[in-house]
């Protein structure tokens, strides 16, 4: 790390102590980490708002490609970003946003490495930060390994999955998707009711056998980045089997989604962004997770074995104003794999820090808004949550 940055060599009992003291010797006024949760930046959060601090997370955008999400004091379950469709409304009618022409692509494989490197540094060279405790849902090695078997069969994958897009797509046979996220994924560990994302399959599948249309089928797509460990088409095999209903079932490894969306009845998800491209497609979307665009009017609110029958299309007004009030208000246009991608990015987040226009033009609530439920649904608040006795 270069100068002026601090490194930290301790053990993360001690994380608190330490960042108490660099708190107070340098007068800090404003905390900002990468990914809400994890165990060090919860800590640090917790010290901000004792300390009457600021604290900023940020992570990828919501309004993908090209974007990165920057919100104060949290993200998901913890997001002070309004959830009224009325306030919403209303805000974005004062909101004027010049939509950037810039774009950022980059190829996946630079994504991969600079993923691969950062987390198997530690592993492979632990003397450098040797008491860093890693909250990692597996461990790197079994992590990254466990993706050659998946990209050695790619190519045929991906040709069955374009195969199976074509035929739905062409045919008048109804169906809705899945969108699998990855079970290492924080928005699953900390902003949905599961532990294990089978749980979520296995629900969905038994509605879906009970209360869809009998001609309807069920697409389940896995996630691009999946990483293989958990071996998606056998759990959801089984318990297609086990539920009696194999033939109505469908599992890509690949394929075009916004061609498969665009050509469905409706999307299940947790808290995926991929909901946000449903919306923009004007597709009924059903949440099982805490997301930011669970909005009544947007999102389908009735539960889930009434969802398949009676799915509700979001309104395109609202769609388009919750989308102005995201990028002028906690979404920045820029990203973390190119040069001038992150430059844009850093300027933008130095404008927002500073003059205090992070969740700006009135898309802050006091409260998170979406807290509540979240405790309804069985999402965990932990103990060391400021909010956890607070709805």
């Amino acid at each position: 790390m270069g100068t002026p940055s601090h490194n930290y060599w301790g053990r993360l009992r001690s994380w608190r102590e330490y960042l108490e003291r660099l708190v107070d010797l340098h007068q800090i006024t404003d905390i900002v980490y990468y990914a809400d949760r994890r165990p060090y930046h919860r800590i640090a959060q917790a010290i901000a708002r004792e300390r009457g601090i600021n604290a900023y997370a940020y992570e990828f955008g919501y309004l993908r490609p090209d974007w990165i999400t920057l919100e104060k004091w949290g993200m998901g379950a913890y997001s002070h970003f309004p959830d009224d469709p009325q306030k919403i409304r209303s805000l974005a009618a004062n909101v004027q946003v010049e939509w950037p022409s810039d774009r950022y692509p980059h190829p996946f494989i630079q994504e991969a490495t600079s993923e691969v490197v950062y987390n198997l540094i530690p592993v492979f060279f632990p003397y450098l930060y040797p008491f860093y405790e890693r909250d990692r849902y597996y461990h790197p090695i079994k992590d990254y390994f466990s993706y050659i078997p998946r990209l050695a069969r790619s190519t045929k994958s991906e040709t069955m999955a374009d195969q199976i897009v074509e035929e739905l797509t062409a045919s008048n046979r109804p169906y809705f998707v899945v969108p699998l996220q990855m079970q290492s994924d924080y928005q699953i560990r900390h902003h949905s009711p599961y532990v294990h994302l089978s749980e979520m399959i296995d629900e969905v599948m038994q509605s879906f056998k009970h209360y869809a249309h009998k001609d309807a089928l069920l697409v389940f797509k896995i996630h691009p980045f999946d990483n293989n460990c958990e071996n998606w088409p056998k759990v959801i095999s089984g318990l297609a089997s086990h539920y009696g209903c194999r033939e109505r079932i469908r599992v890509l490894d690949g394929g075009n989604l916004h061609q498969l969306l665009a050509h469905s009845q409706g999307t299940v998800l947790v808290n995926s962004t991929t909901g946000l491209q449903a919306l923009n497609l004007g597709i009924p979307v059903k949440t099982l997770g805490i997301a930011i665009y669970d909005i009544e009017g947007l999102t389908c609110q009735l539960p889930l074995d009434k969802f398949w029958n009676n799915a509700t299309k979001p309104d395109p007004a609202l769609n388009q104003d919750l989308r102005k009030l995201l990028a002028a208000s906690i979404q920045v246009h820029g990203s973390f794999f190119t040069p001038a991608g992150r430059e844009a990015a850093a300027e933008e987040f130095t404008d927002r820090l500073v003059n205090g226009t992070v969740n700006s033009h009135g898309a802050y609530e006091e409260i998170p808004p979406r807290l509540e439920r979240a405790r309804k649904i069985g999402v965990p608040i932990p103990d060391d949550s400021y909010w956890s006795d607070k709805c």
